[in-house]
């Protein structure tokens, strides 16, 4: 090998091993990205724009504070695979744990100010846990004005936020709603709450009047789909598809669900998912009529069907797929009647996801249950047909289902109101998801009892025309059995 050549190799990024970075960069991981993403998929402008727009929709003398997600641990000090949080990753594409942003709104030509606190470089801790981004590579890679450690964030934070009227700031939520007293029996049972933080200490000092929700601001931004956003969730639906696909085919009497989901994950690792969005549901036979049956663990009888609410994360977005298929590749009599039923109801809901028709989560769903017999829904149809989905399996919890959705803003002595039209517009990704559940009572015939059906796609609202995102997923009864049976010329592997 000419000796250039070798310096050059050797020098490069590209062959570093371990990285440089504290999660893959263009620099250390040209295989998963572009020279001008900042993650897979979107390109570093992407959220330079989303940073731009939250703060020119926010009045002067303003500063938005987030923080990263908390690591959550399994059992003891054994972590889960870390997920960063969700409205942070949107503003900054930053993976790390233990780290912070304020974008501080001004006069320049950029609009705002942004300080990234991080651990940066240790190498002793890098020793254990692989490498962190450093300091200037925050600056550079990450576009921030400056870079310090999260050591100092509480009292940067508390000196900041002192220059500010209004502070856009959330804190992180409880993981129990309701959760009792920390003199409950729980706290004998599990270990032992960690203090106040001391960024909790100082967001609580402040006055109400100087508090805004932030939240609520982001979502409204989430709710649109960028044309790279689009790509990545088309991608992701692709992934999952595939893999509802093939997992129909590896399907067989005798084989346990549990199977079954392995199956389907392991073809979603294979293909460049991260992770599941969600846990699955592989419910087979009477399993079915439980809406959300993750135990998995039962074996698929002769003559079932199995219904499979499944789908992965790719590159930061969430994926939504069910599917019900007959375990033995082809479908009953009955089994065919009732799923045609709820597939032409599903086929004519995502007909009406455009912008032109005008409707709401709240109006497809009232369409859904007059397609499916408005006088059955209550028994047979127990769950709302849709949501929006993105970064979120369920996106933003501040989008409303019905006519409209007032977020009140106060801004100093005036009320500002931010409404979310909850009117389907363009841009938007929701699912559709009808189902029907037939109970094993005298008031059904016979032959539907025990029979649960859910059929799930992913859509892309266009302005006249909708974009099924997850058509790689069979759903036409030729379809699922020439998967079932092989004769699409599909592998299970």
């Amino acid at each position: 090998m000419p000796q250039l050549l070798r310096r050059i190799i050797i020098n490069t990024n590209y062959e570093h091993k371990p990285s440089h970075y504290g999660q893959p960069l263009f620099q250390s991981h040209p295989h998963l990205l572009r020279p001008n993403e900042l993650t897979p998929g979107i390109p570093s402008e992407e959220y330079e724009r989303r940073r731009k727009e939250l703060m020119d929709s926010l009045p002067s003398n303003s500063v938005v504070v987030l923080i990263a997600a908390p690591v959550k641990y399994m059992s003891g000090s054994m972590c889960y695979k870390y997920r960063q949080g969700s409205d942070f990753w949107y503003l900054t594409g930053f993976e790390e744990p233990d780290s912070a942003v304020v974008l501080e709104k001004n006069a320049s030509s950029r609009g705002y100010r942004m300080t990234l606190f991080s651990n940066g470089k240790d190498s002793a801790k890098e020793k254990w846990d692989g490498p962190r981004t450093g300091f200037d590579d925050a600056l550079n890679v990450f576009k921030a004005d400056d870079a310090l450690t999260i050591k100092a964030f509480p009292a940067q934070l508390r000196s900041m936020i002192s220059l500010y009227s209004n502070v856009y700031i959330d804190l992180p939520q409880s993981p129990r709603k309701n959760a009792r007293s920390t003199k409950s029996l729980l706290r004998y049972l599990s270990p032992p709450v960690n203090p106040r933080s001391e960024y909790e200490t100082v967001v609580e000092s402040l006055s109400s009047s100087r508090r805004k929700p932030l939240a609520p601001l982001i979502a409204q931004l989430r709710a649109f789909k960028s044309v790279c956003e689009q790509q990545v969730m088309r991608t992701a639906a692709d992934i999952s598809g595939r893999s509802h696909a093939k997992t129909m085919r590896f399907t067989r009497p005798g084989i346990s669900e549990s199977a079954l989901a392995a199956h389907f994950e392991y073809l979603c690792s294979l293909s460049g998912s991260q992770r599941l969005a969600y846990v699955p549901v592989v419910a087979s036979g009477p399993n079915a009529l439980i809406i959300h049956y993750t135990s998995n663990n039962q074996v698929v009888r002769d003559g079932e069907m199995i219904l499979m609410d499944a789908g992965c994360e790719y590159n930061g977005y969430a994926s939504d797929i069910t599917r019900t298929y007959p375990a033995n590749g082809s479908f009953t009599p009955p089994q065919k009647e009732l799923y045609s039923a709820v597939l032409s109801a599903q086929k004519a809901l995502v007909g009406l996801c455009t912008e032109a028709e005008g409707l709401s989560l709240h109006d497809l769903h009232r369409k859904s249950c007059d397609l499916l017999r408005q006088e059955l829904t209550q028994v047979l149809y127990p769950h709302f047909l849709s949501h929006p989905i993105g970064i979120d399996l369920h996106e933003s919890s501040y989008s409303d289902r019905g006519e409209l959705y007032v977020v009140l803003v106060v801004l100093s002595s005036l009320d500002l109101e931010f409404t979310i039209h909850a009117r389907l517009k363009a841009g938007m990704v929701i699912t559709v998801e009808p189902g029907i559940y037939v109970p094993p009572t005298a008031q059904f015939p016979k032959h539907f009892h025990n029979i649960g059906i859910r059929i799930e796609d992913e859509v892309l609202v266009g302005e006249k025309h909708p974009v099924v995102l997850s058509v790689s997923a069979p759903k036409e009864i030729a379809d699922i059995e020439g998967a079932c049976q092989g004769l699409l010329g599909l592998e299970p592997i």
